[in-house]
């Protein structure tokens, strides 16, 4: 049964809907089963089921069409392109930032000065504009600076320094959710919501808002993992 990891089950549920298409002989446009029938198939919840349904949608690969089924759909081409995949992997790039920069969040949310405040505000906002104008890699760019921002304001400077000297493999990493073009202004909504975490002061909210916008980037580039 999937759902003896909750935290994972949706993940599982995706992967495991992923290899049935691609093991099935699904074509584009064929019905899956029933999503009961899935959901008995794979042994999870209903809940977990439409989550995992509603991520494979968002990527292009299914189609939930409301009283009629759901689909199989042929993804438009992403681009995706992982560089660096002879020594790290985009899930565990994605992991690891997944554990340091929410924690780095948190710790941001204490030691924040007014002038970091500042600064992060003035970047969310030329972030808001390049996206407007479709200017997605000085966004992706915006984006590596936001992060690297709160490395530094939460002062752990072992963090920061793990993350420069892998500059270029995280920058990709953050390039990869633009790939999306008509999700691209999630990532600018989950930045605000950070910074509206870090002005409150709210340790915990700062950790779970970046911790939730670094596992949505994964999602958008096709990318899923465990925590």
């Amino acid at each position: 049964m999937l759902d003896t990891l909750p935290r994972a089950v949706p993940e599982l549920a995706l992967q495991a809907i992923r290899k049935l298409i691609d093991e099935g002989g699904y074509q584009p446009g064929d019905a899956l089963p029933s999503q009961r029938d899935l959901a008995e198939r794979l042994g999870v919840s209903r809940a977990s089921l439409r989550e995992a349904l509603s991520s494979l949608s968002a990527l292009g690969l299914v189609s939930v069409q409301p009283g009629k089924g759901v689909f199989v759909q042929s993804p438009a081409p992403s681009g995706f392109s992982w560089p660096y995949a002879e020594q790290v992997s985009a899930a565990d790039t994605f992991q690891l930032r997944y554990a340091l920069e929410g924690f780095a969040a948190g710790q941001a949310a204490l030691a924040l000065t007014a002038d970091h405040i500042d600064r992060l505000q003035a970047n969310v906002e030329a972030m808001r504009q390049e996206l407007r104008e479709g200017r997605f890699e000085n966004a992706a760019r915006l984006d590596f600076e936001f992060h690297q921002l709160l490395l530094q304001a939460c002062g752990n400077q072992a963090m920061l320094q793990v993350i420069t000297a892998s500059q270029d493999i995280f920058l990709e990493s953050q390039k990869l959710p633009f790939i999306r073009p008509e999700r691209a202004m999630e990532t600018w909504q989950e930045h605000r919501k950070i910074l509206k975490a870090l002005e409150r002061r709210s340790q915990a909210g700062a950790q779970r808002a970046m911790q939730e916008h670094i596992r949505n980037a994964a999602s958008r580039t096709g990318v899923v993992f465990a925590v």
